[in-house]
């Protein structure tokens, strides 16, 4: 068996085949869901109260049918996608000093696509995964978002690693060997956060992380520039991957603090990081460079009211 994959994985063209055949097969039988059918619908944009003239209000979304992050937002909008996590996001683009967005681990680029709809900032998405970072683009550009997408993981050391495609999901896509079964791997070219922001000249003001348990090793490789920049971070812990002790180890002489995010505002300051206390949706982190104000927490309130408006139509007429 090990034979016939390395076979398959040195013949770009039966890949394909094989790709295409598992497409058309459920996923018992170990089939994928096929890039070919499109996916087309309107999402909704939050509009805090007051926020009369915000534009646009809504985005335009033409993807591969078996992306799993389109997916979720046509059947539930951006209220039933991590509302906890995006509207301190935006919170944090409101309260940040000067600076870029850098969504990490950005898939098709939700969090980019809100940074630049309801911002000024500069946005950079990075997606190692080609087709899913072909899509990032696809949709800035179909929505005239200036989103510049970077087709590159983030760790700590530079060159080129092998990246696992999950055969669940393409949001469980990972540089961490074993994280999900692999349906395949591929090679991808590997920068630190560092490292990069000198080179492009970039000051990172507000960074969210989601890297399927590589998130150590992305703050690793940005010590440097979260030392000199202090930018607001949103992280994903999962647990029970030693993710939590590292990032400790890493934040604590940064002076960060750390609050997890959920359904309580304000999130609540903790001690340590412990991924085991959230809910299984509720898996994102706020890693602060300074006590959030209580200004921080009423605008998160404000976007979190604004995004219980975000629901599919369907939704709306049932």
């Amino acid at each position: 068996m090990n034979r016939i994959r390395d076979f398959v994985r040195r013949h770009p063209a039966l890949r394909e085949t094989v790709r295409s055949v598992r497409g058309g097969l459920p996923r018992g039988f170990g089939g994928i869901e096929s890039f070919g059918e499109e996916r087309r619908f309107e999402l909704a944009l939050p509009i805090r109260e007051g926020d009369t003239d915000a534009e646009p209000e809504t985005l335009s979304f033409t993807v591969p049918g078996g992306l799993w992050v389109p997916r979720e937002l046509q059947r539930e909008g951006l209220a039933g996608f991590e509302p906890e996590t995006l509207a301190c996001f935006l919170a944090a683009l409101d309260h940040a000093g000067p600076g870029a967005v850098l969504d990490i681990g950005a898939n098709v680029g939700v969090y980019g696509l809100l940074a630049a709809a309801r911002g000024t900032r500069p946005v950079h998405a990075f997606e190692p995964t080609p087709r899913v970072a072909a899509t990032a683009r696809e949709l800035a550009t179909a929505n005239g978002l200036p989103i510049a997408v970077v087709e590159c993981a983030l760790g700590d050391r530079l060159g080129r690693a092998s990246f696992t495609l999950s055969s669940t999901s393409d949001a469980s896509n990972s540089l961490a060997t074993g994280f999900r079964p692999a349906a395949e791997r591929i090679e991808v070219r590997v920068d630190t956060l560092s490292r990069w922001c000198e080179r492009t000249g970039t000051v990172p003001a507000v960074v969210k992380i989601d890297t399927e348990t590589t998130e150590p090793e992305v703050i690793a490789g940005g010590i440097e520039a979260l030392r000199a920049f202090r930018p607001w971070v949103l992280c994903e812990v999962l647990p029970g991957r030693g993710v939590e002790k590292r990032l400790m180890r890493l934040l604590r002489p940064l002076d960060y603090g750390w609050y997890q995010l959920g359904d309580e505002v304000p999130s609540p300051a903790r001690a340590v990081i412990d991924g085991r206390i959230a809910e299984a949706d509720q898996r994102m982190w706020l890693f602060a460079p300074q006590t959030p104000s209580d200004a921080f927490w009423a605008d998160t309130r404000a976007w979190r009211r604004a995004l219980q408006t975000c629901v599919p139509p369907s939704v709306l007429r049932a």
